[in-house]
């Protein structure tokens, strides 16, 4: 062997150790992984949106099922089975959203909704007693208390 090839082989190991440390580690960051699964809360408000309230209630069920301590997922399938006319549906689950969340604004205004279609306008005021306690200027009050002023039993 020449003495220069000696030389470099004897400096490649040395050169190796000089390289800039991003040539020589892995990449051990993790790759950013993309959710398979749609956020079922935006599919679930979308369909709201859109009054498709299959796929809202659907969607919503998905999410408690996957957060079962997710007060606004229980008050929105709530409101999308009480637009199914779902009524034992939707009380269920506004009574789990207001166990959860005792003052759930959503699920109280809601829930007095509800009962006003099936015509216990009592529980309906119950409710928004409740409201007024908790924020008597709230938008949820307010809309609570003007379908119970408009609330018309039927005729019999």
């Amino acid at each position: 062997m020449t003495s220069s090839l000696v030389r470099a082989l004897v400096a490649l190991p040395l050169a190796m150790f000089t390289l800039p440390s991003t040539l020589l580690a892995a990449d051990t960051s993790p790759a950013p992984v993309e959710s398979a699964r749609p956020d079922d809360f935006a599919v679930g408000k979308k369909a709201i949106a859109a009054k498709n309230w299959k796929l809202a209630a659907d969607s919503f069920k998905k999410v408690v099922a996957d957060n079962p301590k997710n007060a606004d997922g229980y008050n929105l399938l709530g409101y999308s089975s009480r637009w199914l006319g779902k009524y034992d549906e939707a009380f269920a689950a506004y009574d789990k959203a207001l166990a959860l969340d005792p003052k759930h604004k959503g699920a109280l205004e809601y829930s007095g909704v509800a009962y006003l279609k099936v015509n216990q306008k009592d529980k309906a005021e119950a409710q928004l007693a409740k409201l007024k306690i908790i924020c008597a200027t709230c938008e949820e009050t307010t809309d609570l208390a003007k379908a119970v002023a408009a609330y018309q039993p039927p005729a019999k």
